[in-house]
């Protein structure tokens, strides 16, 4: 079982399982998925972060503040940022020429993802964001992208995170991305805070919660 922080509406998440992350701009989405990677460093996880918009750098930076230390050596990077730069010569480090890169997307992520596995490590993987991805793709084309990816997840008993912008696409295509995962994480501004609520895992009731 992959272990959460005390504000998560569940005490832990079955291997295997993913999840969607969606709400409006400038609600937390990205930090929701930091905090469920950042958590496993405490429990011997290994982590894979898929990152359309931040560089290695700050990813490490980001995680590492989260977990409260000063360095994590179980974090993989796949940098589609297509600003390769900063750890050169890292093999934790992967670099895609851009999000519209789905096939380097998924060799780079599951290359990481069963290096971990392999070494007999929890592995939790994180994609930020697929809004960006759907910026270069049809829905179809980064559906069965996902499909792969998630199954990948899924066989190696590991847990997926991906965030999605709600306000940036119809609603078939949020239908039809959230028919790949097994919860959905819905995040909110309202009352001078940001709030989230976790549906479709365990016995999660949905209520907002603020973090």
């Amino acid at each position: 079982m992959y272990t959460v922080d005390a504000d998560f509406p569940v005490d832990s998440i079955p291997p295997g399982t993913n999840l969607l992350v969606t709400g409006p701009p400038m609600t937390g989405k990205y930090d929701l998925l930091i905090r469920l990677l950042a958590e496993g460093f405490r429990h011997g996880d290994g982590a894979v972060v898929v990152t359309t918009k931040e560089g290695p750098d700050r990813v490490h930076a980001h995680v590492t503040d989260r977990a409260g230390v000063d360095s994590v050596a179980e974090l993989g990077v796949v940098d589609c940022t297509g600003r390769e730069g900063g750890r050169s010569g890292d093999d934790r480090i992967r670099y895609v020429s851009s999000p519209a890169d789905l096939t380097g997307i998924g060799m780079a992520s599951s290359g990481l993802i069963e290096t971990f596995a392999d070494r007999g490590l929890g592995v939790r993987t994180g994609l930020h964001s697929l809004s960006q991805l759907l910026m270069y793709a049809d829905v179809k084309t980064v559906f069965r992208f996902l499909h792969i990816l998630t199954g990948r997840i899924s066989s190696a008993n590991g847990l997926g995170v991906c965030t999605l912008d709600s306000e940036a696409h119809d609603d078939q295509t949020d239908h039809t991305v959230r028919q790949l995962f097994d919860g959905v994480i819905e995040t909110r501004n309202g009352d001078g805070d940001r709030s989230f609520r976790l549906r479709g895992l365990g016995d999660a009731d949905g209520e907002w919660t603020s973090f």
